[in-house]
């Protein structure tokens, strides 16, 4: 049997072997923690929702039947803790007002993230991510950075998979105008010109 797979640290979880699973947390953690930051917008938050991500999964393990990856069931879980913490604190959240993005937009956006070195780029991306609302800071992570299919993006949020195109496509286009307001300005920098 392969060591590496998450079913050889599942089964022997299952057999009582704890540290088993602290594998699994290893593997993921930096993950979950990503996806919960995305929701929460609050790190001491995200870490809890993280823990308390990993508790569940600790405490549901018997019920993994292995329908899905691993990876979709676990993230499925602190994609619901996250909304779980978001519902408990009745937060009124505002979201920028988001302008609808043309096609010209994305080409501008993907031209200018080019000059830029890969990890301001980087940084750039998650803080234009961190001002998408929750749900959809989630799918474009779940996509784009964990690749997961649509069809395992719906598994995971409970959503259809046309609800899951749809927003991704929306997301996308609220993602480019935040990045245009990001990147403009910085180009202009790099080459004394507006873009």
């Amino acid at each position: 049997m392969n060591l590496t797979t998450d079913q050889y640290y599942i089964e022997k979880t299952m057999q009582g072997d704890t540290q088993a699973f602290g594998v699994l947390v290893e593997r993921y953690q930096e993950f979950i923690y990503t996806i919960t930051l995305r929701m929460v917008k609050n790190r001491e938050e995200a870490e809890e929702v993280a823990q308390d991500s990993f508790i569940k999964a600790f405490e549901s393990l018997a019920s993994f039947r292995g329908e899905s990856k691993f990876s979709s069931w676990l993230y499925s879980i602190a994609y619901r803790k996250a909304l779980d913490r978001l519902r408990q604190q009745q937060r009124k959240r505002t979201t920028q007002l988001v302008e609808e993005a043309t096609e010209g937009d994305a080409v501008l956006v993907e031209n200018a993230l080019h000059y830029l070195e890969a990890k301001e780029r980087s940084e750039i991306i998650q803080e234009a991510i961190m001002k998408l609302p929750e749900e959809e800071a989630a799918i474009i992570t779940f996509y784009y950075f964990e690749a997961q299919s649509v069809k395992e993006i719906a598994a995971i949020t409970s959503l259809t998979e046309d609800n899951v195109k749809i927003k991704l496509f929306r997301s996308r286009k609220k993602l480019y105008t935040l990045l245009k307001q990001f990147v403009i300005p910085e180009i202009t920098k790099y080459n004394g010109q507006a873009i």
